[in-house]
């Protein structure tokens, strides 16, 4: 669960999503509505981020619209050059990566593009005083150099195999960010990038409006004005759809199923590593007992959860890696037994009581399990997962809130959160599971500590020899089986219905954060339009 991935964008009320979805095809030059011109786009999605400063986090995995990474992603999530002019060489067993950056690109302002903007994008992200709570999957990192205007190398203190998958991150511009306070200063809502887009207004809870970069090193985009609408509520963002006040939007299966028949809508399905987990804190003293915890983690019943909350849109989730991909562990599956999960509690002492709810020690097994208001899917797998708990003689207390509400209570309540990253491993599961960022806004938050993963985290991160990460990760996975700090429960495939004068469009295996810049408007600049 990356640091404040799960939080993913803010919280926008119910009633400011009425009023962008209304107005999102109001002002005919910025590039709203699906009636407008064939050079223009509007998509609805559900968050937006915190910050559009990548020294605070945003687009760390790529992809942003506004910047550029060194590396970018294919459609197949292959890595290949962006303002780097070729892969990297890696040299002195794999501690070293020296970077040919592209001739003749410039920031959006006209200023030229040069190493030493790489050079303090990643030096600011490391520095203490940055509040960018990321900053741990670059600890590999000893020095960034530059050489020259046109190379850069990065000297790593060990063998970090995911390395070249960390320079996607997007590079800012010195002659700006640098003369701001990195945290508060104004390139935090109002950037300058060498992307394929230039932002023109974020009007906080309500959309982010661009327009093309036309100096754009890969070509001037296609789709000149584009619009993203941030509509909170799932209800109001299909209708708003529907009734052509978008193009295209993120939705839950159960309403992107209500497109089907209209011939002028198409549906794409994205695979993902995204998750819904519930976490266990370990300062609530019945969520936080291992008992408990493991009886939670056979006593759910994922199989019904993909198939009425998803409608088979996703899979059982054991753990952080979805059962397809060659990083799972096979063995790790669980299936509901609720005779086991049972006596797992007898034999903890935990007692049914005279209504049903077990007891011990004084103390009744009861939590509460939080989840964001408006978020249909995260309401229903926390509702599945009180109805279950009820199986067991443990009751689930579902309340919604928004972020700011559930926050400050993460350290004793449960959470229905989501995760999940594509790349490599060890992006989502250090963040998640070390014991030492417990606490560390959205990372770590149930507090787990398992001596055991800890070691294995680090074993994995600080080599390149693929059979020894397998093996460290296999070892978490099995950890997890035995001292459960979260039960995972699905993995979800992103759906996106967007209008057909678009022509074919195509999607990426997509991490937890999505609708920003994933979906099949990940190269919206490349579109082909039939309007």
């Amino acid at each position: 669960m990356r640091a404040r991935s799960i939080r993913a964008a803010g919280v926008a009320a119910t009633a400011t999503a009425l009023t962008v979805a209304a107005s999102a095809c109001s002002a005919p030059g910025d590039g709203e509505g699906s009636g407008g011109a064939k050079d223009s786009a509007v998509v609805g999605i559900a968050y937006e981020p915190e910050t559009l400063s990548p020294l605070l986090g945003f687009g760390k995995d790529g992809n942003s619209k506004i910047f550029d990474g060194l590396l970018t992603h294919d459609a197949d999530m292959k890595l290949k050059p962006a303002l780097a002019a070729a892969l990297p060489k890696v040299t002195d067993d794999g501690t070293t990566y020296t970077y040919e950056l592209r001739k003749g690109v410039k920031f959006s302002d006209g200023k030229p593009f040069t190493s030493k903007d790489v050079v303090f994008t990643y030096e600011t992200i490391l520095d203490k005083k940055t509040n960018n709570a990321s900053k741990t999957e670059l600890d590999a990192v000893k020095s960034v150099e530059a050489k020259g205007a046109d190379t850069v190398v990065f000297h790593l203190k060990y063998p970090y195999a995911p390395f070249a998958e960390r320079t996607v991150l997007p590079i800012a511009p010195e002659h700006i960010a640098g003369k701001q306070d990195v945290n508060t200063g104004d390139f935090t809502k109002k950037p300058v990038g060498t992307g394929p887009y230039q932002l023109v207004n974020w009007s906080k809870g309500e959309k982010l409006t661009f327009k093309a970069n036309p100096g754009y090193w890969g070509g001037a985009p296609k789709i000149k004005n584009f619009t993203m609408a941030i509509i909170k509520d799932d209800d109001i963002r299909a209708t708003r759809l529907r009734t052509g006040d978008l193009d295209g939007a993120i939705l839950p299966p159960n309403l992107a199923k209500t497109f089907k028949g209209d011939g002028d809508k198409k549906t794409y399905a994205a695979k993902t590593f995204d998750y819904r987990v519930v976490t266990l804190p370990t300062g609530n003293k019945v969520a936080g007992d291992t008992a408990v915890r493991r009886a939670l983690d056979i006593g759910v019943d994922r199989a019904a959860m993909v198939k009425s909350i998803l409608e088979g849109a996703g899979k059982e989730a054991y753990g952080p890696v979805p059962t397809d991909s060659p990083w799972f562990t096979k063995g790790t599956e669980r299936k509901q037994d609720l005779a086991k999960a049972k006596k797992i509690l007898d034999d903890a002492g935990w007692k049914p009581g005279k209504d049903g709810i077990r007891e011990k020690d004084g103390v009744t097994a009861t939590f509460p399990l939080w989840y964001l208001t408006g978020d249909k899917l995260r309401q229903d797998h926390a509702l599945a997962y009180a109805s279950d708990a009820k199986k067991l003689g443990i009751k689930v207390e579902v309340q919604s809130g928004t972020w700011e509400v559930i926050e400050p209570r993460m350290p004793k309540d449960a959470v229905l959160a989501g995760g999940g990253a594509p790349a490599d491993p060890d992006f989502d599961q250090y963040l998640m599971l070390k014991s030492a960022l417990a606490g560390d806004g959205f990372n770590n938050m149930a507090h787990y500590k398992n001596a055991t993963v800890d070691k294995a985290l680090e074993d994995a991160r600080e080599t390149d020899d693929h059979a020894k990460r397998k093996a460290a990760y296999d070892t978490i996975q099995r950890e997890l089986m035995k001292d459960p700090g979260y039960t995972f429960l699905t993995h979800i495939d992103h759906l996106y219905v967007v209008d057909k004068g678009y022509g074919d469009l195509s999607t990426q295996v997509e991490p937890h954060d999505h609708g920003l810049a994933s979906g099949p408007w990940w190269n919206v600049e490349d579109w082909q339009t039939k309007k």
